[in-house]
Order: C-alpha cells, then sequence, then structure tokens
C-alpha cells in the first residue's frame, strides 16, 4: 500500500507543478506571483520531479516553439514526425539540452519572461541530484514493496517529467475530438481529464493558449483549474483577469 500512495502522490505532485509552474506559469504567464512565491514553487518543482527534474526556461522554450510550428518538422515534440512516442521523446530530449546547455540558440520571440535560477538549474541538471533522487526511490521501494511487480514502477519515477510529456503530446495530438479547427492535429483525449490534470484538451489549448481553463465545454472539466482559482483567492498568485475570462465562443456543436 505504500508503495501506491507513493507513486499516486509522486505522478499528482509531478503532474501539478509540471502543468501550473513549467506549463501555464513559466510557458504562457496565465498568472503572476511574487518573488517569494516563484521561488517557493520553483523549489517544489525540483523537489516535485527529483530525478526528471526539468529546467523552467528550457521548457518554455520548447513549448512555444510547439505552438509555433504546431504538428510541422519544426515541433519538438510531434507524434506525427516520430515512429513511436520514445522516439518523439528522444527527439524531444536532443532539442531540449541544446537550448538548455546553451549548443543553439532559439528565436527571440521564444526567450525572455520565465522563471530563472541558475542554481537550481545546475544542481537539479546534475548526475549528483538525478543519481541521487534515483537512489532514494529505489531505497524507498526496497525499504516497502512487498510484491516484485511494484519494482516496475521505478522507471516511470526516474522520468515522470519526460513521461507525462509523452503522454500529453502523443495522445493530445492523435487520439480524441476536436472542438476547434486550430490547423494543426491538436485533440481532446479525455472528457475529465484527471490522468494529465488538464493537459488532454490540447485542441482547446491550442485554439486559446492564453486560456487559464483548459475545459471548454460544460463538460470538460480541468482540475488544475480549481486549484488555480483557489490561489488566486488566497492571494499566492495573481490571474490575468481578461485572459481567464475568455468566453466560451465558436465551439463546434
Amino acid at each position: 500500500m505504500a508503495i501506491l500512495i507513493f507513486f499516486v502522490v509522486h505522478w499528482y505532485l509531478s503532474l501539478f507543478v509540471q502543468t501550473f509552474y513549467l506549463h501555464r506559469y513559466a510557458a504562457h504567464k496565465m498568472f503572476t506571483m511574487n518573488p517569494f512565491w516563484e521561488k517557493a514553487f520553483y523549489i517544489l518543482t525540483y523537489v516535485a520531479q527529483g530525478s526528471s527534474f526539468l529546467s523552467p526556461r528550457a521548457y518554455a522554450v520548447l513549448h512555444r516553439m510547439h505552438h509555433a510550428f504546431s504538428d510541422t518538422e519544426r515541433d519538438p515534440h510531434s507524434p506525427h514526425f516520430s515512429n513511436n512516442a520514445f522516439t518523439m521523446m528522444w527527439k524531444t530530449k536532443e532539442i531540449y539540452n541544446n537550448v538548455l546547455n546553451h549548443r543553439v540558440e532559439p528565436e527571440q520571440r521564444f526567450e525572455g519572461n520565465y522563471p530563472v535560477w541558475n542554481a537550481i538549474e545546475k544542481i537539479g541538471d546534475s548526475y549528483y541530484s538525478r543519481i541521487g533522487w534515483g537512489v532514494a526511490y529505489v531505497l524507498f521501494y526496497i525499504a516497502f514493496a512487498t510484491q516484485w511487480w511494484m519494482y516496475l514502477l521505478l522507471p516511470i519515477h526516474f522520468l515522470m517529467g519526460p513521461v507525462h510529456g509523452a503522454i500529453v503530446n502523443w495522445s493530445g495530438h492523435k487520439y480524441g475530438y476536436q472542438n476547434f479547427d486550430n490547423n494543426d492535429k491538436s485533440r481532446n483525449s479525455l472528457f475529465f481529464d484527471f490522468l494529465t490534470g488538464g493537459e488532454l484538451f490540447q485542441n482547446n489549448h491550442h485554439k486559446l493558449p492564453n486560456r487559464v481553463n483548459f475545459g471548454v465545454k460544460w463538460w470538460e472539466f480541468d482540475p488544475t483549474w480549481p486549484i488555480i482559482w483557489t490561489l488566486d483567492k488566497l492571494s499566492i498568485i495573481k490571474l490575468k483577469a481578461p485572459k481567464a475570462k475568455t468566453a466560451r465562443t465558436k465551439v463546434a456543436a
């Protein structure tokens, strides 16, 4: 039981920082926060993702590229230019590392307006940190695993951030329905997206990239939106009201 609880907590905590901090804040700046909370969520992102920590800067740049070049050959992670999810993940990793390590210079329009904390980035991307977190996961399993098959979950812990990204980008651009014609292959894969925190409303998001609530139709539930709404009411973040209240218009019947 302890192993399954640990897995679920790690899954959803890592998922939360990816959709809330890396995606909606770093890449899109759908809301603002003061320097204290920006650093607090930066640290939470490092702790939650652990061995698969993703740089907010590199994530933001790749995601902005994804929107600009959606489902074309220049898209860093379109499933339509890879044979399977693993080759897509590998391609994304190569582009991510090139951006992270400044081996390529992205277009200027993709740069800026994202959180930067060089010390945490240096630690998070180091082999010492990644291996250290991996060892911690293994030790937890040694202490609490009661069945051999539980150890099969460890690779997901090691690559939690990329696993979430692979699910969203593969499924969200291949399977599901479309509310909008976005001139790409984005899809909404789930009606109630508890699996990826609202991220699988890809078609909605590509049409309305600055809308905080990824659900558009009344039956599309984005579970991250109530959390964001609550954080705004607690004055931890501040929603950009005009973008948060985007009208539900032009939805296909």
